[in-house]
């Protein structure tokens, strides 16, 4: 009964069930928050204290949505996103899979090559819903696929995200007893992408294969609208300049705002843009990934609460008493508490540190290889990612597929991810205790 009121299982179920009753992602955060505090026994001033006190924790994170989102808004007054969209609609010539093939292969490349995250998603998206209805896509397959291509990189691929998220992987097993080079860590992920590949499989060629009906909405972003951007010029080859600017100057300091302001820089620079522009692309840029921005602060207030709770700990603790000599029980039990964690929190990159403390020692005394351990940590801390209401792996595709009001963001993109990346997730990640 104790371990049922601990403040992380008591907080994530209530955050799950505002969110099924479809209570705003934002408010149900808070009163979450205020749920795990009140386990805890704390006075609601002390947790509303400890909850702003915590949102600089994504501070970096909400500065670079908001600057990525002006760079994504600044694409689209250049011509470049309609441009895409308009190629990608003639390449596939009614071929529905090879669609989802292409929209997933540019999320990838937005967390890699080009870096702009999820903000490619609420401009290139769209202007690519009517194709999708003409196919009769089920817009599931398509929010499994994005989700895939956000989450599937920076777990496998040591560039741009994954390049920090791979570094919080080694640096903090390394601080925790445990040394591994950033250079590791894919060597032994890689099983993790396997994984969800078999879950990205499953999304399109199962679950979600039969035609679904959508009506034909007119949107802000339709292609057809955009009919005098058909070729490229010098102003789009520019933008294309920026991009590579961003990924280059991330790369080189570790700093996405920094990277972004760049890109934007390069844009106004050199003329791409008349800089008149700048405070409407900025207004843009705001309109665009302000809301998501501001969740990612809320959820760091939410998992500062949750650490001052002790909540973690005790969960862990609790948790141990199960495991006895067994391997697979342990792993199971880790990786189910990286998943309520993480549901909560909303982010694989900020709930490792929290991890990576209670699992090492875990792992070393249960004999663990250092890559099976790598596997559980990045696993576990990647689990939530996918179906947390408040994770931008499933805000950012709700955004773009939601544009005419027929995309539920609980129902038909957080259950489906879900489903089909966590389970194989944590199935894969339970066999590499025995495989590596």
């Amino acid at each position: 009964m104790e371990l049922l009121l601990n403040p992380v299982i008591v907080s994530v179920v209530v955050l799950c069930i505002l969110c099924v009753y479809r209570i705003n992602v934002l408010l149900s955060i808070i009163f979450s928050a205020i749920a795990a505090g009140i386990c805890a026994h704390m006075s609601l001033s002390q947790i509303m204290h400890t909850f702003i006190s915590g949102m600089g924790g994504n501070s970096e994170t909400a500065l670079s949505y908001i600057l990525l989102g002006a760079f994504a808004a600044a694409m689209t007054h250049t011509g470049l996103a309609p441009i895409l969209a308009k190629k990608i609609a003639g390449i596939i010539k009614g071929r529905a899979f090879l669609l989802i093939l292409i929209i997933t292969v540019m999320a990838m490349l937005s967390q890699n090559l080009i870096p702009v995250h999820i903000a490619f998603i609420p401009i290139l998206i769209p202007p690519l819903l009517h194709v999708m209805n003409k196919l009769k896509i089920d817009r599931r397959a398509v929010a499994c696929a994005l989700a895939f291509g956000l989450k599937t990189p920076y777990i496998a691929i040591p560039a741009g995200f994954g390049l920090i998220f791979q570094g919080l992987i080694a640096e903090n097993l390394t601080q925790n007893g445990m040394t591994v080079a950033v250079g590791d860590v894919w060597k032994s992920n890689w099983f993790l992408a396997l994984a969800m590949l078999t879950g990205l499989l499953i999304a399109l060629f199962v679950s979600y294969k039969k035609p679904r009906e959508y009506k034909d909405v007119e949107i802000a972003f339709d292609v057809e609208t955009e009919g005098e951007c058909l070729k490229f010029n010098k102003n789009h080859y520019l933008t294309l300049l920026a991009a590579f600017a961003t990924l280059g100057v991330q790369l080189w300091t570790n700093s996405l705002p920094l990277g972004a302001l760049v890109g934007l820089s390069v844009i106004f620079g050199t003329g791409a843009i008349d800089h008149k522009k700048m405070d409407k692309l900025m207004n843009e840029g705001i309109g665009l990934m302000g809301y998501v921005a501001f969740v990612m602060l809320v959820a760091a207030g939410f998992a500062l609460v949750l650490k001052e709770t002790g909540g973690i700990e005790s969960l862990v603790q609790g948790a141990t008493a199960f495991m006895g000599h067994s391997k697979m029980l342990a792993a199971t039990i880790m990786l189910a508490i990286g998943l309520f964690i993480t549901m909560g929190i909303g982010t694989s990159f900020g709930t490792i540190p929290i991890l990576a403390v209670l699992f090492v020692p875990i792992c070393a005394k249960m004999g663990f290889s250092v890559p099976a351990t790598v596997i559980i940590l990045s696993a576990a801390a990647a689990l939530g990612d996918a179906g947390s209401p408040a994770s931008d792996t499933t805000l950012g595709p709700t955004a773009g597929l939601n544009a005419d009001g027929q995309h539920n963001h609980i129902t038909d993109t957080c259950i489906p991810t879900f489903v089909h990346y966590n389970v194989p997730l944590i199935v894969f990640a339970v066999l590499a205790v025995f495989l590596f």
